[in-house]
C-alpha cells in the first residue's frame, strides 16, 4: 500500500478541515486522518458524516463544544490511585462530561436514523450526571471551593472571617493610638499577616515585627506585638481550611474515579463528534457530498472541484474585498468516469489549460474519500483504493544529482514497487524530459504497465502524439483534453472526454509575450504533418464546443417549454376545480329550492289522502333529483372507471327501447321508454329519466365471473359511508339527510346501512322507521344488535 500524501497536498487539506474543530482533541484527530485500511471503519466514518449533515439540514440539530481543554493530563491523574485533581481540573472534566451528555441527549432522540452517531455516544450513560452535579455544587465556576462544600469548611470560614474582623478592629485601634506615626490608615497584608503602615521615621513608636518596606522606603509594615497571637490563630485556621479543601478535592476525585471508564468514553466521544462536525462544516462550506465507495471498481466524478484551489480563490477574493464572487462558480469543475474495462484516461491539450488540476483533483478527492471525508462534487463514486500514487511536478535535485527526467523515472520506479490494487496512478507529462520519441514510447509503456500488470486506474497528461495515438487507437482508453478557445487564445479549463487536444504551444508562447518574428519562424520550422495534425485537433475541438453549446441551449429551451406547460396545466386544473365547485353549489341550491317549494305547497293542502300521495311523489322526485346531482358531479370519475379493463365495454350503438345502457352515475339499466330526447331507464326497482346524450349503450362482457367493481362495492367503500348519525337533528333535518344517504348508499350497492337515531323521546326513531317503511330502496329493517347500538340504531338492508 502507498499514498502520495505530500505530492497531493493532503496535509494542507487536513489543515483546512481542522480549522473547523472546536477542541484540541478533535483537531488532533482531523490532522491524524489517513486512508483507512478497513472497509468497515471507512463505511462507519462516512456514515457518521452523512448522519450529521442530515441532522443539520433536515432537522436543524447540531452539537457544539466550547471551553474544553485537552483532558489527557487529568485523565492520567485519575488513573493513579489516591492522586487528587485540583479544582480547575475537576471543573474541566465536569464541563467535558456535561457537554458530552448534552450531545448524547440530542443524538439519542434521533438514534433510529443516526445509528452510527449513537454508537459513538453509547459508551457512556447519564449516570455521569450525578458526579458532574456534585462537582458543580461544590466548586464554583472560578475554581473556588464553595462554602457549602462541607459543614466543616463552612464552620472554618466563618471562624476565619470572625477572627479577621476582630484583628482588623484591633489594628485600626492601634493606628488611632499611634497618631501621626501612621502613613495611611489602612490595614494591609504582608506575608499573609495583617500589618499597619508606619512612617519610617517613626519606626520605634510602634512596637512589633517589621514585614518589609514600601518601594519608596518611606513606609515600613509593622505587625504590632499585641496582634501576633491573633495573626497566628488566623494562619492556623487557614491551614485547617486548606486541609479540608484537600479532603474535598480527594473526595470529588474518587467520585470521578468510580466512573473512570465512562469519563474516558465521554472524552473520546467529544473528540470524535468534534472531528465529525469539522468534516460536516467543511462539507457545507464547500458544497460537498458524501461519496459512494464503489463495489465494481468504478471511479465516477461529476462536477468535481479541488478544495485547496477553491480556498485560494476565497482568500484572493477576501484580499481584494470582492465578496460578490462565488469561489465555486469561479472554478471550472471536472467530470469523468473510469471503469475496470476503461481504466485509463489520457489528457492532452494546451499548456496551463488545467491538465495538472484534473490530476490533482482526482488524486486528492480519492484520498479524501478513502480517509472518510466528504468531497466537493455533485456526485462521486470512488473505489476503496489501496494505493493512490502520483508523479506530479519537477522533482529534480542538485544534492541528489537528479535531472528532471531522472527524478521522474526514480519516482515512477518507486510507484511501480509500491502499487497495490485497487490503485489510482497519476502521471503528469508522462515520459517528459528526454527525446520526444523515446519519451513518448516510454510513456506508453509505463501507462500500459500500470494498466495491465497492476490493474490500476491511470490518468496521464501528455503533449506527445504517441500517447494521443495510443488513446485514440485503444477503445478501452479514454481520450480527453482540456479546452482551448481559439477565439480568445485563452484556456477554458473544461475537461472534454472523447477527443485529444492540441497543445497550442505556439499560441501560448505568443500570449505570454514572445515576439511575432519568433512565432513566425516557429511556424515555418514546424513539421507539416505535425502542423496539419495540430490544426485538425483544433478544428475538432471547435466543432465539439459548438455542438456542446447547442446541446446546452436546446436543453435550456426544453426545460423552459416544460416549465411553461406545467404552469398552464396547473392553471387549467385550478379553473376546472373552481368551475366544479360552482356547479355543485348551483345543483345543491336547486335541490334545496325544490325541497322548500314542495314543502310549502304541501302545507297548503288540507286533504290528508291527497297530501300523503303527493308527499310520496315529492320524495320520489327529490330522490331522482339527488341521483341526478350525484351523476352530474361524478360523471368524470365514472367515465374514467369505464376505461378500465374490468368494466363493461361501451358501444357506440344507438340508444333504443330495450337497450342496456350505462347511466351518467355508472349504473346499468334498461331503457323502458323514449320521449323525444329523454329516456326512462329502469335501474333495479327504480325508474330514472335521463337525456339520451347522457346514456351510453353497454355491451356485457363475454366472460362471466365476478361482478364489476364499478357496480358492486364493498360495504366500506371509501366514497359511500355505511353509517348515518342523526342524533341531535330535528325530523325535518333528518328527512333530507336520510333521503340523500339512502340514495348514495343504493348507488354504491351497499348491502346494508346503519342509522343512529339514539333513544331520546322516541320521535326521531319513529320517524326513521316510518321513512324506511315507505322507501322504495329498503328491503327490510330492524333494530341493531346490542354490540352495534341496540335500540339506539337501526340496520336497514337495501334492495339489490
Amino acid at each position: 500500500m502507498g499514498y502520495s500524501l505530500e505530492t497531493l497536498e493532503f496535509a494542507r487539506f487536513l489543515d483546512l478541515v481542522a480549522r473547523n474543530a472546536q477542541t484540541e482533541a478533535g483537531e488532533a484527530l482531523v490532522r491524524a486522518s489517513r486512508p483507512f485500511t478497513s472497509r468497515l471503519e471507512l463505511d462507519r466514518s462516512l456514515a457518521a458524516v452523512a448522519e450529521t449533515l442530515r441532522l443539520s439540514e433536515e432537522k436543524n440539530l447540531f452539537w457544539t463544544f466550547s471551553g474544553i481543554e485537552d483532558p489527557q493530563d487529568p485523565l492520567a491523574i485519575l488513573r493513579i490511585e489516591n492522586a487528587a485533581l485540583d479544582a480547575a481540573s475537576l471543573t474541566a472534566i465536569a464541563s467535558l462530561c456535561s457537554q458530552a451528555l448534552a450531545a448524547r441527549s440530542l443524538i439519542e432522540g434521533e438514534k433510529e436514523s443516526c445509528p452510527t452517531l449513537f454508537d459513538i455516544v453509547s459508551a457512556f450513560t447519564p449516570r455521569l450526571s450525578s458526579a458532574i452535579a456534585e462537582i458543580s455544587r461544590k466548586i464554583l465556576p472560578g475554581g473556588e471551593i464553595d462554602d457549602s462544600a462541607s459543614p466543616e469548611l463552612a464552620k472554618l470560614r466563618r471562624e476565619i472571617n470572625s477572627r479577621r474582623a476582630q484583628l482588623t478592629r484591633s489594628l485600626e485601634s492601634a493606628m488611632r493610638s499611634a497618631g501621626n506615626a501612621i502613613q495611611d490608615a489602612i490595614v494591609t497584608i504582608r506575608n499573609d499577616r495583617f500589618v499597619i503602615p508606619v512612617k519610617a521615621d517613626f519606626r520605634g513608636k510602634v512596637a512589633g515585627v517589621a514585614h518589609g518596606f514600601s518601594s519608596s522606603g518611606q513606609t515600613v509594615y509593622v505587625e504590632p506585638l499585641d496582634t501576633i497571637d491573633a495573626n497566628n490563630e488566623i494562619q492556623n485556621l487557614k491551614g485547617q481550611e486548606e486541609r479540608e479543601i484537600g479532603r474535598i478535592l480527594h473526595s470529588l476525585t474518587d467520585l470521578l474515579r468510580e466512573h473512570l471508564s465512562e469519563v474516558e468514553a465521554a472524552a473520546d466521544a467529544v473528540a470524535k463528534l468534534d472531528e465529525v462536525k469539522a468534516k460536516a462544516v467543511f462539507a457545507r462550506r464547500f458544497e460537498c457530498i458524501v461519496p459512494q465507495i464503489s463495489e465494481d471498481g468504478t471511479l465516477d466524478l461529476k462536477d468535481a472541484r479541488h478544495p485547496l484551489l477553491e480556498e485560494n480563490i476565497r482568500e484572493a477574493n477576501a484580499a481584494n474585498s470582492d465578496a460578490s464572487t462565488n469561489p465555486s462558480a469561479a472554478i471550472v469543475p471536472s467530470s469523468f468516469t473510469l471503469t475496470q474495462g476503461r481504466s485509463v484516461m489520457i489528457i492532452s491539450g494546451a499548456n496551463a489549460g488545467g491538465k495538472t488540476v484534473v490530476l490533482k483533483t482526482a488524486g486528492l478527492l480519492s484520498l479524501m474519500a478513502v480517509s472518510g471525508f466528504p468531497v466537493p462534487a455533485k456526485a462521486a463514486s470512488i473505489p476503496f483504493y489501496a494505493s493512490v500514487l502520483a508523479d506530479i511536478g519537477d522533482h529534480q535535485s542538485l544534492n541528489a544529482n537528479l535531472s528532471t527526467f531522472s527524478s521522474h523515472m526514480s519516482n515512477i520506479a518507486s510507484m511501480i514497487d509500491e502499487c497495490s490494487a485497487p490503485a489510482l496512478i497519476l502521471l503528469d507529462e508522462a515520459g517528459t524530459g528526454t527525446d520526444p520519441e523515446e519519451g513518448s514510447a516510454l510513456g506508453v509503456a509505463i501507462v500500459d504497465h500500470f494498466r495491465r500488470e497492476c490493474g490500476a486506474h491511470v490518468i496521464a497528461s501528455t503533449h506527445y502524439r504517441g500517447l494521443k495515438m495510443y488513446a485514440a487507437n485503444d477503445t478501452d482508453v479514454v481520450n480527453a483534453s482540456v479546452e482551448f478557445d481559439e477565439r480568445t487564445l485563452q484556456p477554458t479549463y473544461r475537461l472534454l472526454t472523447g477527443l485529444a487536444g492540441a497543445s497550442s504551444g505556439i499560441e501560448i508562447a505568443r500570449r505570454f509575450g514572445i515576439r511575432e518574428k519568433i512565432i513566425g519562424d516557429a511556424r515555418v520550422h514546424l513539421d507539416t504533418s505535425a502542423r496539419e495534425a495540430e490544426e485538425y485537433l483544433q478544428r475538432l475541438q471547435t466543432e465539439t464546443r459548438r455542438a456542446e453549446d447547442l446541446r446546452i441551449a436546446l436543453e435550456d429551451e426544453r426545460e423552459a417549454v416544460a416549465a411553461k406547460f406545467n404552469t398552464l396545466e396547473t392553471a387549467a386544473e385550478k379553473r376546472e376545480k373552481q368551475q366544479m365547485r360552482e356547479f355543485e353549489a348551483r345543483l345543491a341550491e336547486a335541490v334545496a329550492d325544490f325541497d322548500r317549494q314542495s314543502k310549502a305547497f304541501l302545507d297548503t293542502i288540507q286533504d290528508k289522502a291527497l297530501k300523503n300521495r303527493l308527499e310520496k311523489e315529492r320524495s320520489a322526485q327529490k330522490a331522482e333529483l339527488n341521483r341526478a346531482v350525484v351523476g352530474k358531479v361524478n360523471r368524470k370519475a365514472a367515465a374514467s372507471a369505464f376505461s378500465g379493463a374490468d368494466t363493461d365495454r361501451i358501444s357506440t350503438g344507438k340508444v333504443e327501447v330495450g337497450s342496456t345502457v350505462t347511466t351518467s352515475f355508472g349504473k346499468l339499466g334498461k331503457v323502458e321508454r323514449i320521449d323525444d330526447d329523454v329516456a326512462q331507464v329502469v335501474v333495479g326497482n327504480i325508474r330514472l329519466r335521463q337525456k339520451l346524450n347522457e346514456l351510453a349503450v353497454a355491451e356485457p362482457k363475454q366472460k362471466t365471473g365476478a361482478k364489476s367493481p364499478s357496480t358492486h362495492r364493498p360495504i366500506d367503500a371509501a366514497d359511500s359511508p355505511a353509517e348515518l348519525n342523526l342524533i341531535g337533528k330535528t325530523t325535518a333535518d333528518a328527512e333530507y339527510e336520510l333521503d340523500r344517504f339512502l340514495d348514495e348508499a343504493y348507488m354504491a350497492s351497499l348491502p346494508r346501512v346503519r342509522i343512529i337515531h339514539g333513544f331520546g323521546t322516541g320521535a326521531l326513531k319513529n320517524y326513521v322507521h316510518h321513512f324506511l317503511k315507505t322507501s322504495d330502496l329498503v328491503e327490510r329493517f330492524e333494530f341493531a344488535p346490542d354490540s352495534q347500538g341496540g335500540h339506539g340504531a337501526t340496520i336497514a338492508e337495501l334492495k339489490q
